[in-house]
């Protein structure tokens, strides 16, 4: 008989490398009802050692990834282990751990996520449940995004769940289906250029909405050959260094207008992207602090009513439902759906360990 309760640990790295998100969740399932808690969470950011590995090793060669994918097993279990202990969290039914994303090429059937080596199940002592991407990429699927089906199992009382980090992306009901996608890079941009300026981001959008607009950047990003691609689709960090800042960098412009403009890009491709205007839309992720890009989002969508939620979920929803994909798997449920991804089945992915 499956269980009603699980205490777990969800553990995610996005691709805005602001650091390793932590949030200790109890589910419990009645009636087929799913309910959840955050009990304690936290980021741990990385050290500017970290950080710049992460950054760079989309260019890294195979010996060295299989080298990073080591060490950052190591660095991934000690700041769960620390979580844990400070938080005396004991009878975990697993930790539940996406991983850091490296490298994304589903239309080469591939995509790298490190830290989800069988050692850290041994460097936690817990059983781990963890690198939930290949088995849908192997499907044919584009191993993203994986979020929707806790948006529909967890968040279904809105008619759009939009993401706000690395990347922005959507997911809603559609004809009884649940869609999502990519939409466009976010703070994988801005951060770039607040880093310029030696800050980690730029607080409430206040620099991008000091700039000013390039009508000319604005249309060459528009123009990108990926914003008119259909569904399923997804958007790594290759996309993001080998196309989109070299477009930026080709202006002689200022950091304030090319973040500017940028922001505005991005707005203007999540109001493409949302096929109603009257609708409640929830925002999550380190771009819902950005007020001039919501701004701009509404500017863009004035019928929609933008929800930001509480501190918890708003910063720790991706860990909240990496947690979930995990208990799935557990539970030998489907936590990946063939209408987001594009895989051939429905199907239920990840590894366990322990």
């Amino acid at each position: 008989m499956l269980k009603q309760f699980y205490n777990v640990i969800g553990v995610m790295s996005g691709t805005s490398l602001d650091g390793v998100d932590l949030a200790h969740i109890h589910f419990t399932i009645e009636d087929g009802v799913w309910d959840f808690k955050i009990v304690e969470a936290e980021t741990v950011g990385y050290s500017m050692d970290w950080f710049n590995k992460l950054k760079n090793a989309v260019h890294y060669s195979d010996s060295e990834l299989i080298q990073l994918n080591i060490d950052y097993t190591v660095l991934l279990a000690e700041i769960i282990n620390r979580f844990i202990d400070v938080n005396s969290i004991e009878h975990l039914d697993a930790v539940c751990s996406h991983g850091h994303t490296i490298l994304h090429q589903p239309q080469n059937g591939f995509t790298l996520q490190i830290g989800n080596l069988p050692e850290i199940a041994k460097r936690i002592h817990q059983k781990v449940v963890c690198d939930f991407r290949v088995q849908d990429v192997q499907l044919g699927g584009q191993g993203a995004p994986l979020v929707p089906i806790g948006d529909q199992i967890l968040f279904s009382n809105y008619d759009y769940c939009l993401n706000l980090g690395g990347f922005s992306n959507v997911s809603f009901a559609d004809d009884n289906s649940r869609i999502a996608f990519d939409i466009s890079p976010v703070n994988t941009v801005l951060n770039f250029y607040a880093n310029q300026l030696e800050l980690d981001y730029d607080d409430k959008g206040l620099i991008a909405k000091a700039g000013k607009l390039n009508q000319s950047l604005f249309d060459a990003l528009n123009a990108l050959p990926f914003y008119s691609k259909s569904y399923p689709k997804s958007l790594g960090f290759e996309f993001v260094t080998e196309t989109v800042l070299p477009l930026i960098e080709k202006c002689g412009i200022s950091r304030a207008d090319k973040m500017h403009t940028f922001t505005v890009h991005v707005a203007f491709q999540i109001g493409n992207a949302l096929l109603k205007n009257k609708a409640r839309l929830l925002i999550t992720g380190g771009g819902a602090y950005n007020d001039f890009l919501v701004e701009e989002i509404q500017k863009h969508l004035p019928e929609m009513e933008i929800i930001i939620p509480n501190k918890k979920i708003l910063e720790y929803k991706e860990a909240l439902i990496f947690a979930l994909l995990g208990v799935l798997k557990l539970r030998g449920e489907i936590n990946v759906l063939r209408s987001v991804t594009g895989a051939k089945q429905d199907h239920s992915s990840g590894v366990i360990y322990g």
